[in-house]
């Protein structure tokens, strides 16, 4: 029976399609466990699976002077000796990578003991663990066309993004039921990823009595980042939504969002007109900003630079936006979907 080690951190986003691979290794009844830090999101997520989750310790390599830079190398040692106690005791047919620094450790200590390891870049520049660790695959998949340039020939698989089968699976009947919208107006989803975002957070309540005018609005602001103060009809606020943000997706008319790869495409894949507020330089290395830049280029998003937000800027694209969704529907039905899961348990199963 194959046994496949996963691993990735970090961000929901370094997680969530690991989830959606899981669901299908079990259902091929294959065995799988998972390596990441005990202290990172993907502990919690993945140990709502019930899978095998080995703890490992993990460091960080910044672009800017910190402390912590001359202490994250010891860090990133002690993981790759716990990385390959787990690769010798668990002995995977095959280790995927979903990236983040704690995927660094378990990609070298696979290749050392010559498990063939396989990984994935969701967005359209790749981010620096997974420039670190493809001399260590044999396949590197990868979300979108545009990042091939970027890569080594050879070695590349354009194969989409795993989705789980609950946000493909999602009604809007429900979303609404559990929202408690009566579908009269559009439905207005905003979110900002996994750890929430207070910019966005402040601008949606900065103009929130005008677009309850227009929309229902569902406001997923992170945790700790419910106003509790705020009482309107047509708004709903959550500090997260699970189970049911399948659901809530199907039900929304329109989105508003960061730019993070893996979001980007669950917004393609559902076909949904979205709004874009990528993270800035500040905050990030730019791959937002490459992604947000990229499909507004192609015609797929709207984008509102995060430096450039203002009252009336963002209230004037959202209205326009609803104003033009149908033809940014059907500009989305362009978008090649590709079987990911499948197509990603083939190059396992290749490996194996």
């Amino acid at each position: 029976m194959p046994k496949i080690l996963f691993t990735g951190g970090g961000t929901a986003g370094h997680v969530t399609p690991n989830m959606a691979l899981i669901e299908e290794t079990r259902r091929r009844g294959w065995l799988c466990s998972y390596v990441g830090s005990s202290a990172g999101i993907e502990f919690e997520m993945i140990s709502a699976l019930d899978v095998p989750f080995h703890g490992i310790s993990s460091g960080k390599l910044r672009r800017y002077f910190s402390w912590q830079n001359f202490i994250d190398p010891f860090f990133v040692i002690w993981g790759f000796l716990q990385s390959l106690v787990i690769c010798l005791r668990e002995r995977p047919d095959t280790v995927f990578s979903k990236g983040g620094f704690v995927s660094v450790p378990v990609v070298a200590a696979a290749w050392l003991l010559r498990i063939p390891v396989i990984s994935h870049e969701s967005d359209v520049t790749p981010g620096l663990a997974n420039r670190l660790t493809y001399p260590f695959c044999r396949k590197i998949c990868i979300t979108f066309d545009e990042t091939k340039r970027y890569l080594p020939e050879g070695k590349v698989v354009v194969a989409g993004t795993p989705v789980r089968s609950a946000l493909l699976s999602g009604d809007a009947d429900r979303g609404r039921n559990f929202l408690e919208f009566d579908g009269g107006k559009d439905i207005l989803l905003v979110f900002g990823g996994s750890l929430g975002a207070r910019v966005i957070n402040d601008q949606v309540r900065a103009v929130l009595d005008q677009l309850l005018e227009s929309f229902d609005v569902v406001h997923v602001a992170g945790v700790g980042e419910v106003d509790d103060a705020l009482h309107q009809a047509g708004y709903v606020q959550k500090e997260f939504i699970r189970e049911e943000f399948g659901d809530v997706l199907a039900a929304a008319s329109l989105v508003v969002s960061r730019a993070g790869a893996n979001s980007l495409y669950e917004l393609f894949v559902m076909r949904k007109p979205h709004l874009l507020i990528p993270l800035t330089l500040a905050a990030s290395r730019g791959d937002q900003i490459d992604n947000a830049t990229t499909f507004e280029r192609l015609g797929f998003s709207r984008v509102i630079p995060e430096e450039t937000l203002s009252n009336n800027g963002f209230l004037e694209a959202t209205i326009r936006l609803q104003h033009d969704q149908e033809s940014v529907r059907q500009k989305l039905a362009s978008f090649e979907v590709r079987d990911s899961v499948a197509l990603i348990m083939d190059e396992i199963e290749q490996l194996i």
